[in-house]
């Protein structure tokens, strides 16, 4: 026998979040909902509670000194038993969500400089962040800096690729200060012995010496 009467219960329809976009004022967890959402959307940071997506990759301006920088710290980190994470997200504090181009640091563990959340998010502060800037360079040497500042990131590395310069910042009291090349136009971290950088091959894409300069 069929029971009558019965009420049909209606099906929840999946819910639908409202598009991100760039300049949007948003808390740090609902920007990571949506953008955990948007699967289309290769790259979007939360600075300072606004979002910004950034323009298209160029090739000569963003993507080939990025693998060039990622080649360089993969290597010394591979060496020196440290982890490297190349467009990683990375929770500072609680109005910011940054993806740098490269980052360098200890292990993460609770406790620690970093540690993962319950989502494999690395929440700290690194020792060392770089930024391959071309279009950002505003935001990078202004905005940016002044979270990595504010968080105690040690080191923070900016290629302006568009000027031809690289600015490699150090924290010294509380206060961002840049490092000037030596006589050989190389630059030295206070933090990792042995992370040397070679401004003049990195800035003419010459990986074999920018690679050299880490084992002498």
């Amino acid at each position: 026998m069929i029971a009558t009467g019965a009420k049909r219960v209606p099906r929840r329809s999946a819910e639908v979040l409202p598009f991100m976009e760039n300049g949007d004022m948003l808390t740090l967890t609902e920007f990571l909902r949506r953008y955990d959402a948007m699967h289309d959307v290769k790259k979007a940071e939360l600075i300072e509670g606004v979002v910004h997506m950034p323009s298209p990759v160029r090739i000569d301006q963003h993507a080939k000194p990025d693998g060039l920088i990622h080649t360089w710290l993969g290597l010394y980190a591979i060496a020196n038993d440290l982890e490297f994470y190349p467009n990683a997200t990375l929770l500072t504090d609680t109005e910011n969500s940054f993806q740098p181009d490269a980052i360098l640091c200890s292990k993460p563990r609770a406790g620690g400089r970093v540690w993962l959340n319950n989502k494999g998010m690395l929440c700290g502060a690194p020792e060392l962040v770089v930024e391959v800037a071309a279009s950002s360079v505003s935001i990078d040497l202004r905005d940016k800096l002044r979270v990595y500042r504010r968080n105690g990131v040690s080191e923070y590395i900016v290629w302006r690729t568009q000027d031809r310069a690289v600015d490699w910042f150090v924290l010294e009291d509380g206060q961002y200060v840049k490092l000037v090349p030596d006589r050989g136009q190389k630059l030295r971290s206070r933090v990792f012995t042995g992370l040397v950088l070679d401004v003049k091959a990195l800035l003419n894409h010459d990986g074999s010496k920018v690679i050299a300069a880490l084992k002498r």
